[in-house]
């Protein structure tokens, strides 16, 4: 069974898309299917290939699935196949149990720009579990190893299209960075950063405010860029940025663990945590961004 439905996930793999799969785990008299049967079934319910049993039963399992899907969790669906009232509808005289598991795609990490700090924000988006994309017309292989996508023939953005678990992060040293906002702005990405000095920043928001964004949607910029670690180098901007995303990816509080854990506060450790606003993290930002800008000049200067 499994090795007929290989091709489709490997489609399935290549497009980036999410799916579930369904095997049946344990069967108790007479049932639909026999247990290690199994079932990928798409984003919306529906069944792509394979087979779980018929009728009720697969309209459970596959109401499972989308659930699974939502919130990135494994599930076991107990089947009463001997109940046409209570349970699926379907009066075979047994019992099934199928485990369902959520395949999500690896989210991307688009990085517009190029130099030092774009180089280690793919190292390490990579590290982190992120498919880096380059978009920058100096994109190049030997620069960026990790990166899943290089995208060099983009000059207006066109190709910028991340999806609501994507993150966008633009490090385009004020050359377009306003319309690649305004591009990454029109997207569902999860989180949207810039990682600019504080006038840049202004800069680019009053120009957004001019093109017609509300407030709203810019309260989902994260500029200037990262936490406040205290950092000076390239590689320390983009660790604060990386960590930002996984703060707020995995629901933290980028408070130190020590305070957290003093004294058996771990339980009461969402009190402690920095208030979020419309899902967007409210402490002191990125570090030294005019130093940051000004060493990544530098550094692309010597590399020109």
């Amino acid at each position: 069974m499994m090795q007929d439905l290989l091709p489709l996930l490997g489609r399935l793999a290549d497009m980036g898309t999410e799916y579930a799969v369904a095997t049946v785990i344990e069967t108790r008299g007479s049932a639909s299917a026999r247990t290690g049967s199994k079932a990928v079934i798409g984003q919306h319910g529906d069944v792509l290939a394979g087979w779980v049993g018929g009728g009720c039963a697969q309209s459970t399992v596959c109401h499972a699935a989308v659930e699974c899907l939502r919130d990135g969790q494994t599930r076991i669906v107990d089947l009463n196949l001997d109940d046409e009232v209570l349970g699926t509808g379907m009066p075979c005289g047994g019992t099934m149990r199928v485990f369902v598991e959520p395949v999500m795609p690896k989210p991307k990490l688009w990085i517009l720009g190029h130099g030092r700090i774009a180089e280690c924000l793919c190292r390490m988006g990579a590290i982190v579990g992120f498919d880096p994309i380059i978009n920058d017309f100096m994109a190049k292989r030997d620069r960026y190893p990790e990166a899943a996508r290089l995208i060099a023939d983009d000059l207006d953005y066109g190709q910028l299209a991340p999806g609501a678990q994507d993150c966008v992060v633009v490090a385009t040293q004020h050359k377009g960075d306003h319309r690649s906002m305004l591009r990454a702005l029109g997207s569902p990405a999860s989180y949207i950063a810039l990682i600019a000095s504080n006038k840049r920043t202004n800069l680019v928001l009053d120009y957004l405010r001019g093109e017609g964004i509300e407030e709203p949607q810019l309260a989902r910029v994260h500029a200037p860029a990262g936490l406040d670690l205290g950092a000076e180098t390239p590689e320390e901007v983009a660790l604060s940025v990386i960590a930002e995303i996984v703060m707020l990816r995995r629901n933290g509080s980028g408070a130190p663990l020590r305070l957290l854990l003093r004294d058996g506060a771990t339980s009461a450790a969402g009190s402690a945590r920095p208030a979020l606003d419309g899902g967007r993290y409210r402490a002191p930002m990125a570090t030294t961004p005019q130093q940051a800008v000004s060493m990544e000049d530098e550094h692309v200067g010597n590399h020109a």
